[in-house]
């Protein structure tokens, strides 16, 4: 049986092992001092800190940490004779160059795996990075396709990729708008200029015309700089199209609904894909009637797992903020890495890379099964679904078997 560690299951055990010397596993640290501590292996979490993305970085830290503590407090990595982890985290400051940098350091350090980026950008470079170092990476968020098209046999996402989010984001919106009566026929595009924002785009624009809808205006940005969007929403109101889709981060995505509010253009709906605002918890208080009637297809954690309600408790109880998906993918990446340590009763970079390769691990997210991985890298029962802000809160609405509630067409911006 595999080892699931949750809050649940996290209950205070003393492990006394023995003394190691110099015999600590590759990756491990340990010490003789004192008659005999245990051995602590390091798993690297890079996030940014710092900038324009640090809620979603920090938030996403404090996920992973919380994998960690839970581990430690189960007992650590019975295999391994009782091993705690310990997170070495690491600032990428959203920044590709910076990212690579510490994720250098970390594995210089001993790092035996590394979890992040948020940033596709970031993650491209953490990747390579990786993969020079024979090292597992297992990316908790970042959807860019080309990330796992190099070859890597050292790198794992957990979230949906690009060409799924942006294809499963067109069929929901074909779906529900003809279900309602009103079929989606012009769609205005607003995205973050990076790889993450122009391959959301790529595979939602790819997939919509396919279906009949015309992609129209497509505008870019620049999300670490970017202050009002009226401008840009002045230009998709003249396009006349009839649905706004946005991918985006948080900071970014705040901005767009205030000025979809301002600017008021007449639209059936704002419809993020992968947007990183739009289904967050903050989301919803911090723009009011602005964010009534919007739309997220992504990643989710599962509401409907008591295990996740747990961990979304424990982290409101540590942080004094409510836990956003991004977190719960984090806390996601270091459980795989802990359960592959588990099977592989080895911190050996190769031997933990097939372990993870061959992962089975039950998920806290809203997905179609386990945890699992393609030789590609990707987790094969990742499922993007359709969320809305309603009454003030974001609702899981699309497809079917994943619904709180029937999702409501046309929204209106503010209904």
């Amino acid at each position: 049986m595999r080892k699931r560690w949750t809050p649940a299951l996290a209950v205070a055990l003393p492990v006394v092992l023995a003394a190691c010397g110099g015999s600590a596993p590759p990756g491990a640290t340990g010490s003789d001092e004192g008659g005999g501590t245990g051995d602590t292996i390091v798993i690297g979490s890079l996030h940014p800190l710092s900038g324009a993305a640090a809620a979603d970085g920090q938030q996403m830290d404090n996920g992973a940490q919380l994998a960690v503590d839970a581990i430690n407090e189960a007992g650590g990595i019975e295999s391994l004779g009782g091993a705690q982890l310990e997170l070495a985290s690491a600032d990428t400051q959203g920044a590709p160059e910076v990212g690579q940098s510490e994720a250098q350091r970390l594995i210089q350090e001993g790092a035996v795996a590394l979890v992040g980026t948020y940033q596709s950008a970031v993650s491209q470079n953490v990747a390579a990075t990786a993969e020079r170092n024979q090292v597992p990476f297992v990316i908790d968020v970042s959807s860019a396709d080309e990330i796992l098209q190099q070859g890597y046999t050292y790198t794992f996402r957990l979230q949906p990729s690009a060409e799924v989010l942006g294809q499963r984001g067109a069929e929901y919106l074909a779906q529900v708008s003809e279900a309602a009566g009103a079929p989606a026929q012009t769609v205005a595009v607003l995205h973050e200029q990076g790889p993450f924002g122009t391959a959301i785009t790529e595979s939602f624009r790819a997939q919509a015309e396919q279906l009949g809808m015309t992609v129209g205006e497509v505008i870019t940005y620049d999300a670490a700089n970017v202050s009002d969007f009226t401008t840009q929403i002045t230009t998709v109101q003249e396009s006349g199209a009839d649905v706004l889709m946005v991918a985006g981060y948080y900071r970014d995505g705040v901005l767009v609904a205030n000025a979809v509010q301002t600017v008021g253009p007449e639209l059936d709906a704002v419809y993020g894909v992968a947007n990183g605002a739009f289904d967050t918890p903050q989301f919803p208080g911090e723009v009011g009637a602005a964010g009534e009637g919007v739309f997220d297809a992504n990643y989710r954690l599962d509401i409907t797992n008591p295990e996740t309600q747990e961990l979304a408790e424990l982290y409101e109880q540590t942080h004094g903020d409510q836990m956003r998906t991004a977190a719960v993918l984090s806390h996601e990446a270091v459980r795989v890495v802990a359960d592959a340590l588990e099977r592989a009763g080895d911190t050996d970079p190769a031997a933990l890379r097939d372990a993870i390769a061959e992962t089975q691990l039950e998920s806290l997210m809203a997905q179609s099964g386990p945890i699992a991985f393609t030789e590609t890298g990707e987790n094969e029962n990742a499922t993007p679904i359709l969320m809305q802000v309603l009454d003030g809160n974001v609702r899981q609405v699309y497809p079917e078997e994943y619904a709180e509630t029937p999702p409501v067409y046309p929204a209106p911006p503010g209904l």
